[in-house]
């Protein structure tokens, strides 16, 4: 089973996350035999967070009780707040787990604290711009690397720019491979452009007598 790490922070971005945390948790759209995974809220401390949205949230464990190993992922959201150097401890953390072959899901601010630390210098990635990058991140050498995509899936390292949610979304539940091809290319598809003809698609990739639409 894999175990899905959430970092959260002060400020995150609660869009961002949106598409994907739904989607794992809910386990809708699963395929037949797909094992469900664990998701875990993951912090500095055990105070109470505060999205940008508003919403509050008790992380579920520290970062020093992370396991990285190759059915770990360690998702990191974008926030107004990754500037602050508690964070350092999880972009530590996010080498660790890159080198033992877990997966690395950074999007938008989250990007910056992972250029910062050069993690980003020789793999393919992208952002908000690498003009963001170099404002917000001084050290970034990976400019040769950019692609300028709203997700970019490079291995076990998958990075978005902040309008790029739910591209990101569909390369994370890619690489876990818990949807069918065909169910995971029409729910993309209705999620991008609301075409009805892409629900009932994807309604047809369900086994029969599913109701997970909702």
């Amino acid at each position: 089973m894999f175990t899905i790490y959430v970092y959260v922070l002060d400020t995150l971005a609660d869009w961002e996350l949106g598409y994907v945390t739904s989607e794992l948790n809910s386990g809708r759209f699963f395929k037949k035999g797909a094992q469900r995974v664990s998701l875990k809220t993951v912090s500095a401390s055990r105070e109470t967070v505060t999205t940008m949205g508003g919403l509050t949230i008790v992380p579920d464990c520290l970062i020093d009780e992370m396991v990285a190993e190759k059915t770990s992922m360690l998702i990191l959201p974008g926030a107004n707040t990754w500037s602050d150097p508690r964070h350092g401890a999880v972009i530590e953390k996010a080498r660790e787990f890159l080198s033992a072959g877990a997966a690395v899901c950074a999007i938008c601010g989250a990007t910056t604290a992972l250029a910062g630390c050069g993690l980003l210098d020789q793999r393919p990635h992208t952002s908000n711009g690498p003009g963001f990058l170099e404002l917000f991140s001084p050290g970034y050498k990976g400019q040769r690397f950019y692609v300028d995509q709203p997700s970019v899936a490079d291995h076990n390292l998958i990075t978005a720019g902040c309008a790029g949610a739910l591209l990101w979304a569909r390369q994370i539940i890619e690489y876990l491979d818990v949807f069918q091809s065909d169910t995971l290319e029409a729910w993309y598809e209705y999620f991008r452009t609301g075409k009805p003809e892409y629900f009932y698609a994807l309604t047809k990739t369900l086994p029969c007598g599913s109701d997970k639409t909702s």
